[in-house]
């Protein structure tokens, strides 16, 4: 609502225009690089929660799985979740104003099974100066599995506001 105060806007498994998870369109949960040693390894806990969301299955995303995910995981106040979905649509949508004119990123993951990819496409009209990137071997943790291409989009991202900022 204040775009003017707004620098830029950056989106990392982002939702599209479907707040509701069971009105998106998601691929189906799929790993693309298995270690079964690896998962046969862990406690069952963790290959429940680290299985459930990975893509790609190493040593590497394991380690910042347990890092920056999983603490989350077990600190999330699971009732305090559910009153959130219930109201979780915004009574304005972010797209129904005038476009963000300003750069912006939005990178997804082809495999997030969780948000998706196909519906965040339909914001890029709203985001004229927006790239859009949706990553091969990437679920929601797309941080944890294309790190050095998130890295890359968001170096140039930066670069772009910071350039917008000055002129």
């Amino acid at each position: 609502s204040r775009p003017e105060q707004v620098l830029g806007l950056g989106l990392v498994c982002p939702i599209g225009k479907e707040a509701r998870h069971s009105k998106r369109t998601l691929p189906p949960h799929t790993v693309i690089a298995a270690d079964p040693a690896l998962m046969a390894g862990l406690p069952p806990a963790d290959a429940a929660s680290y299985g459930e969301l990975a893509v790609v299955q190493s040593p590497e995303t394991y380690r910042r799985f347990r890092e920056e995910i999983a603490p989350g995981l077990g600190l999330a106040d699971d009732e305090g979740l559910v009153r959130v979905a219930r109201r979780y649509e915004l009574s304005t949508a972010p797209e129904s104003g005038a476009p963000f004119e300003r750069p912006a990123l939005i990178v997804t993951g082809r495999q997030d099974d969780n948000t998706g990819y196909a519906d965040v496409y339909a914001l890029l009209e709203h985001y004229p100066r927006a790239t859009f990137a949706v990553l091969d071997r990437a679920g929601h943790n797309l941080q944890l599995e294309q790190p050095v291409l998130l890295d890359a989009f968001l170096d140039e991202w930066l670069d772009r506001v910071e350039e917008a900022a000055v002129s």
